[in-house]
């Protein structure tokens, strides 16, 4: 039996791309063991999802550490106790420290709610809307020291309609969003995708632009 991918999952808010990936792997779509959520929010409804779930979670508060490189280090390091071969940003709404990612680099991903490298930070959707694009949608890419700027695997697209809202347009995009994750987390787990200097490849070979989640749920 091939060995299941250990990730670890932080986040900071709701929780709802770790609970898919949970989910995922219950049904056995993915080839992974999620053995912790780690997060700078005790009280987030992520940590409620781990519980739920029965998985470990840690919750360090930043106000603890001297500094934001201090705590970085810390809850890397606690990362680090579960072994995992991948680390899944999911809604972790800090900057971490440039040394502490390249510390990781090629096993640490992140979804972000926009078409990279359109809109990094926040306020995604509504600035989508402002800019007056036709279109919106989600990424996932490899995290490097630049924020939401490393190479991105994979992406998933949807129209942004005339009576759309940011919240409206969220809303939308969520679903998408949590598949394009377990797709993407699919084919890392299965060594497929990889990290190659600053390169996504596919089996080896350099992607020339991100692979495209298709109506039939599958990344081509």
């Amino acid at each position: 039996m091939t060995a299941r991918h250990r990730v670890v999952v932080f986040a900071s808010g709701r929780g709802s791309n770790f609970a898919t990936l949970i989910e995922a792997q219950r049904r056995d779509e993915l080839p992974i063991e999620v053995a912790a959520l780690l997060t700078d929010k005790p009280t987030a409804p992520a940590v409620a999802h781990a519980r739920e779930f029965g998985v470990k979670a840690v919750a360090l508060k930043p106000r603890d550490y001297a500094s934001r490189e201090d705590f970085d280090r810390a809850i890397f390091e606690r990362a680090a106790q579960f072994a995992p071969d991948l680390i899944v940003l999911a809604g972790y709404m800090r900057i971490i420290d440039p040394a502490v990612v390249e510390q990781w680099r090629g096993r640490m991903i992140n979804i972000h709610p926009s078409l990279l490298p359109k809109y990094p930070g926040l306020q995604t959707h509504a600035r989508a809307i402002e800019a007056g694009d036709a279109e919106h949608g989600a990424s996932v890419h490899f995290v490097t020291p630049e924020l939401d700027g490393g190479p991105v695997i994979a992406q998933v697209t949807l129209p942004i309609l005339a009576a759309d809202t940011a919240e409206a347009l969220a809303r939308r995009l969520l679903p998408l969003e949590h598949r394009l994750l377990v797709v993407a987390t699919r084919l890392i787990a299965a060594n497929e995708i990889a990290l190659d200097g600053n390169r996504v490849v596919r089996n080896g070979v350099p992607l020339v632009a991100p692979l495209r989640l298709n109506d039939s749920g599958d990344l081509g």
